[in-house]
């Protein structure tokens, strides 16, 4: 007999909106993330501007709504004045040793995600640079014709101003690998004095200020709020970046990892609180959670130990299975569920670089299996996040204790309701759907289980994995009356939808 377990939520009772901007990517100088990623000229369906056709049509389907540009750990060397302009200089990236030609720069991104609907979210260097060069790229990006900046846009072709509203102010600066490292008093005063003359620019903008590269940083927690005691005046949110994977086979805790997200996002927004509470404001400090994915450092030898390199070399190019779509799927389960704290995320990366689509120079585009939890759920996950109410047993794991077998999120508008089902055991579990004060009519959905075997590169096993680990769900569409009752799989990710009839309580 399965295991049991129910998720009760009811229309009236809500954590909060989905942002749009939760379903976000990274696109980075790093690796083919770039170049022969997006870009790549002599490719069979890449368009005038020299991007890929094939990788713009993937994004689209993923969903991808926002991309952070041009880092991560590249943007802390970054000059972005050479990647402007007719003459662009080779230069070394500091952060990963590699030459970095300047093709593809700030106008070239930007048009790419305008052309695609995809929201930019430009990242300054405060890492070798500062306030005045900050300044100048938000008025470059969004000044109007009169000015320096400004006119230097208009002179590279480009005369409406691009009007970027999400800024992050330098990257993972907590971590000593990053080229220009600062403790949390010296970041937090330069962050303070960038982002007030970049708002003086233009201040519109929504600044993220940069937060622990992990929870397991010796600084988490002092970071933020000392970083936040300096500059909370002028950020509007706060970063979180966090990376998971198996641990020497430890698998029921790399299929908790959703669990570790929910403390470090909770730690998160207790420090900001904590300085809201010294300062005195009401204010609800929201956080940007702008790097997040499965990736396996411990495969990394670390980017001083790479060579130097030209061209697009092949770095961190991890090739996923079903097993690592399930958690992709319980991660974003988990930051559905805090809608209320975190309106932005960025899956790092988009191309690639610990990417759902990876390319072939010349060659096809090819979807892994972590892309299909992700498209599933931007596609589905529209509205008001439901406050879900899981009853269910508990596993044991080495890294995070007792943890729930069964998570769940529930998201509702005014035509479906969708419901995301992760069962993290390995036995299948029957799952009560308890929905007082509307009868519910599920219908289509998707589904991933983890596999046991380990993934293989190339299009052959991603479509393989595929057909053999994620299904197109086919449901009843009865119209149940307080209860529904789904099985799980075990260790599986579970998306549908329902019609809801609501009735007055």
């Amino acid at each position: 007999m399965p295991d049991h377990a129910s998720v009760l939520f009811h229309p009236g009772f809500r954590v909060g909106a989905v942002d749009r901007r939760l379903f976000g990517t990274l696109v980075e100088h790093m690796g083919r993330a770039v170049y022969t990623g997006i870009f790549e000229p002599d490719h069979p369906t890449s368009d005038e501007h020299g991007f890929r056709g094939d990788v713009a049509a993937l994004a689209s389907e993923l969903g991808i709504t926002t991309a952070r540009y041009p880092g991560g750990n590249f943007v802390s060397s970054y000059v972005w004045e050479d990647g402007v302009g007719p003459d662009r200089p080779r230069v070394l990236d500091l952060g990963w040793r590699t030459v970095e030609t300047n093709t593809v720069g700030t106008d070239e991104f930007l048009q790419w995600a305008e052309r695609h609907g995809i929201e930019p979210m430009m990242a300054v260097n405060l890492g070798t640079r500062g306030v005045e060069a900050a300044a100048a790229l938000v008025e470059y990006c969004n000044g109007a014709a009169g000015t320096r900046w400004a006119d230097l846009r208009v002179a590279n072709g480009r005369v409406e101003p691009y009007g970027v509203r999400l800024w992050c102010l330098g990257n993972e600066l907590d971590g000593p690998w990053q080229v220009g490292h600062k403790d949390a008093d010296e970041y937090g005063r330069l962050a303070a004095e960038a982002g007030k003359a970049m708002k003086r620019v233009d201040p519109s903008i929504e600044l993220i200020a940069c937060g622990s590269s992990s929870m397991e940083m010796p600084t988490f927690g002092d970071w933020e709020q000392t970083v936040l005691e300096h500059a909370w005046d002028v950020v509007d949110h706060v970063s979180m970046h966090a990376y998971y994977q198996e641990h020497d086979g430890d698998r029921a805790s790399f299929l908790a990892s959703g669990t570790a997200m929910d403390r470090f996002i909770r730690r998160v927004a207790a420090s900001a609180d904590a300085v809201a509470a010294r300062k005195g404001s009401d204010r609800r400090l929201t956080i940007s959670f702008d790097e997040w994915n499965v990736w396996y450092l411990s495969r990394f030898p670390g980017a001083d130990n790479l060579p130097v390199q030209d061209g697009a070399p092949r770095i961190i190019e991890d090739v996923y299975s079903a097993l690592d779509a399930v958690v992709v799927g319980d991660l974003l389960v988990t930051l559905l569920n805090h809608a209320d704290r975190v309106p932005l995320a960025c899956l790092a990366q988009l191309v690639n670089v610990i990417a759902p689509i990876m390319t072939e120079p010349g060659g096809p585009a090819w979807r892994q299996p972590t892309f299909h939890p992700f498209a599933a759920t931007a596609r589905l996950a529209r509205g008001t996040v439901l406050d879900a109410r899981v009853t269910c047993g508990t596993m044991p794991t080495e890294r995070h204790g007792a943890v729930p077998l069964v998570t769940a999120a529930v998201v509702a508008d005014d035509e479906a309701t969708a419901i995301f089902l992760v069962n993290r055991s390995t036995d299948a579990v029957e799952v009560d759907l308890l929905h007082p004060g509307s009868a519910l009519a599920l219908t289509g959905g998707i589904r991933v289980t983890a596999d046991t075997v380990a993934a293989e590169p190339g299009p052959a096993h991603a479509a393989a994995t595929a057909e053999r680990h994620v299904a197109q769900l086919e449901l009843d569409g009865v119209l149940h009356d307080d209860r529904s009752t789904v099985l799980l799989p075990p260790e599986s990710w579970t998306a549908f939808t329902g019609t809801a009839e609501r009735r007055a309580r």
